[in-house]
């Protein structure tokens, strides 16, 4: 699916930040897309942008109204019920990562389709898609994997996007998530995908490019994760991926929703993803590693990812505290 651009981002009653955090996403990788917020007078956050009404964003040229708030369950109450309507009526498409489709509210489907705009349930893909083949293609790619889920694989493929481009690199963030997608403006939510054809639906999102062209695959779940090592399975084959980052959290207690279950080492997760990677692209290799060290004091995070560099010769950052620049710079000085 492909989103019409720009936005404007919708918070509803958002309690906190956190509620909000897939309109802050949005808001801080494509700034230049958000053209204001609309906020209900319950609403607890503020992405300091313009606060606007619907007329006032259409008339400023908004085109897509997203969804940027997640309530309790992801469902869609009745106090927006009556606003999606009224962003119909005005021309908005509408774009959501909920769990309930905002084509299932009743009657909101049978409104759009007679305004003509488009209902975007971004978790939820429409389109029909293939099995995976493990050919070869044109084009070079890089996957980011992870000891767990939310890590921060999105968080480094995006800042991965940014300093590749800066550095004069062809490069496209793939978003396989909703966040993402919403991020990104396109891409497939994989987690939603029939099994037999998450490979496939990666082989289609990220297919064959120009030799020099870069696709930046965000990653999901964990191989080591018993709930969502299928999807990461599926993502490393379709990807076909040249190059690996593997993400992860220092200090995190156990898997995440899997308490008692511990995340393994980052020897035997790089071990394990490169051998199941090598199905479909034989000369994988891992770039780096990019932690997120948000809960560890400056010099204690800088000293790890220095000692963790030196064993694994590789470099390793934080995509926050230090940049990945020196993944670039490793990508750049291996042609």
């Amino acid at each position: 699916m492909a989103l019409r651009a720009p936005y404007l981002l919708f918070l509803g009653d958002a309690p906190d930040k956190l509620a909000a955090k897939t309109a802050n996403g949005i808001h801080q990788w494509r700034p230049d897309w958000c053209l204001g917020q609309f906020r209900l007078p319950d609403c607890k956050t503020d992405l300091g942008i313009p606060d606007m009404t619907l007329e006032e964003a259409r008339a400023a040229g908004a085109e897509t109204l997203v969804i940027g708030v997640a309530n309790r369950g992801g469902r869609i109450g009745e106090a927006w019920r009556e606003i999606l309507f009224q962003a119909v009526a005005l021309g908005f498409d509408i774009a959501a990562g909920l769990h309930q489709k905002v084509a299932d509210v009743p009657g909101l489907a049978a409104a759009a389709a007679a305004k003509g705009v488009t209902l975007h349930d971004v978790r939820h893909p429409t389109e029909s898609l293939d099995v995976g083949t493990g050919g070869p293609r044109s084009g070079k790619r890089i996957l980011a994997v992870g000891t767990d889920c939310s890590v921060g694989k999105m968080y480094t493929m995006l800042a991965m996007e940014k300093a590749m481009r800066e550095a004069g690199l062809k490069a496209d963030f793939r978003a396989t998530g909703q966040t993402g997608i919403l991020i990104a403006g396109s891409g497939i939510s994989v987690d939603a995908v029939v099994s037999d054809f998450i490979s496939g639906a990666t082989e289609r999102l990220a297919p064959a490019h120009d030799a020099d062209h870069w696709d930046l695959v965000e990653g999901q779940g964990s191989l080591f994760h018993a709930s969502f090592a299928g999807v990461s399975l599926g993502l490393l084959h379709g990807a076909q991926p040249d190059h690996l980052i593997l993400c992860h959290e220092p200090n995190r207690p156990h898997m995440r929703g899997l308490p008692g279950r511990a995340l393994p080492s980052l020897k035997e997760c790089m071990a394990l993803n490169l051998q199941c990677a090598r199905l479909t692209n034989p000369d994988v290799q891992v770039l780096g590693l990019a932690f997120n060290t948000s809960a560890l004091a400056d010099a204690e995070a800088h000293d790890l990812m220095e000692r963790t560099g030196e064993t694994f010769g590789l470099p390793c950052v934080d995509p926050v505290r230090t940049g990945v620049g020196p993944l670039v710079d490793r990508l750049t000085a291996k042609g």
